[in-house]
């Protein structure tokens, strides 16, 4: 089910899902409807209706993830810390929504859910047998995008090995947000490709579904910010890659390492993660250079690809993020996607793509019931 609610100054699309048991699901994303506002204002309307949100609309409901779109992080990430003081993992980054607003919301909540933060400083949202790890926002300071994109996997890896996880066996995905993506996306890839290597992740084996894309941090050094999703718990059996060979090709084909998607299953539900994905073939080869229109046309036929080898539709999509390399590209990206997802909750955002042929570039979760007697519960 999807709503679509006002609120002074804000608007928010929300998708319901509920299968009968007692963990729901929703996904909100919250937009700004008074650019002219200063941030502060906006800020407050937004939070006001995220507020009004749980209250009244969605009650019982946890947020389990977070993800702030600023405009210009230097002058408002630290507001955001201090006015948004929930308790869950919270990502912040600088790709500034494309509507003339200063910011948006993007929120994941359940019902029926425990959350904590854990000694390895991961969130941990559990119920029945999983606990769903979530991390936003993980940067350092080191001296360059490879190095700091190393360091990154190798505290996430402890992390992870603190919870009785691993890389290989739990994380299902990742978001690489990488400042000046054409000059520093490079090293990420590099540090990336040798650290699944020493974790046993490689094209025989598996990747793990991922973003690699513009944006960046408040302090300028940060060249490359993570967030990642994890499950506690989960089995091999239950985790599924998605490949869409007749339109896509490997990541490995062109020297990168992430899925294109994954999908999880449990008794009740299937959660499906699609990556990144842009107006590609199943060559590697970059379709319709310099059409927007074409190029938006041909990712929304890889996505839905995609999610149809997971048996989903874009009917099932919970949330879109998309990326946009030119701003000037937004009028017409913008009318195609009201006209083909009317009310659904998407956000359109300033944010390079990691190869500079490809205009536009968007990522989704969708989730759908099934019955799967042999696998436990969500």
């Amino acid at each position: 089910m999807i709503q679509n609610i006002q609120f002074e100054n804000a608007r928010a699309e929300v998708f319901s899902f509920d299968c009968g048991t007692e963990v729901k699901e929703y996904h909100a994303m919250i937009h700004v409807t008074m650019p002219r506002l200063p941030f502060a204002k906006q800020l407050e309307a937004v939070l006001a209706a995220y507020d009004q949100l749980i209250s009244e609309t969605l009650p019982g409901a946890q947020a389990v993830f977070k993800r702030y779109f600023l405009s210009d992080a230097a002058n408002q990430q630290d507001e955001v810390v201090v006015a948004d003081m929930t308790d869950c993992a919270k990502s912040i980054i600088q790709q500034a929504p494309l509507d003339g607003t200063k910011l948006a919301l993007w929120v994941y909540l359940m019902t029926g859910v425990q959350t904590s933060i854990t000694g390895s400083g991961l969130y941990a949202v559990s119920h029945g047998q999983f606990r769903h790890l979530w991390n936003g926002s993980a940067h350092n300071l080191a001296a360059n995008s490879e190095y700091q994109t190393r360091l990154l996997f190798n505290e996430y890896n402890m992390q992870l090995l603190q919870e009785g996880c691993t890389l290989e066996a739990n994380c299902i995905r990742t978001w690489f947000f990488v400042n000046d993506v054409d000059l520093n996306y490079g090293g990420v890839v590099r540090a990336r490709n040798q650290f699944f290597f020493t974790q046993g992740l490689t094209v025989h084996t598996h990747f793990i579904a991922s973003t690699g894309i513009g944006g960046r941090q408040a302090d300028p050094n940060v060249l490359s910010q993570m967030d990642n999703y994890a499950i506690d718990g989960i089995q091999r059996e239950q985790i599924h890659y998605l490949y869409a060979p007749t339109h896509l090709n490997r990541t490995s084909d062109y020297g990168v390492s992430f899925e294109r998607g994954t999908r999880v299953d449990y008794q009740d539900r299937r959660h499906v993660f699609i990556s990144g994905t842009a107006s590609i073939n199943n060559k590697g080869e970059v379709k319709y250079p310099k059409n927007i229109v074409k190029q938006t046309e041909r990712m929304w036929e890889n996505v839905e690809a995609l999610l149809a080898e997971a048996e989903c539709t874009y009917d099932n999509v919970c949330e879109m993020v998309v990326y946009l390399r030119d701003t000037a590209d937004y009028g017409i990206v913008s009318d195609m996607y009201r006209e083909r997802f009317p009310g659904r909750p998407y956000v359109i955002v300033h944010a390079p793509v990691c190869r500079p042929g490809w205009l536009v570039e968007m990522e989704c979760m969708a989730v759908r019931q099934v019955s799967n007697p042999e696998l436990p519960a969500f």
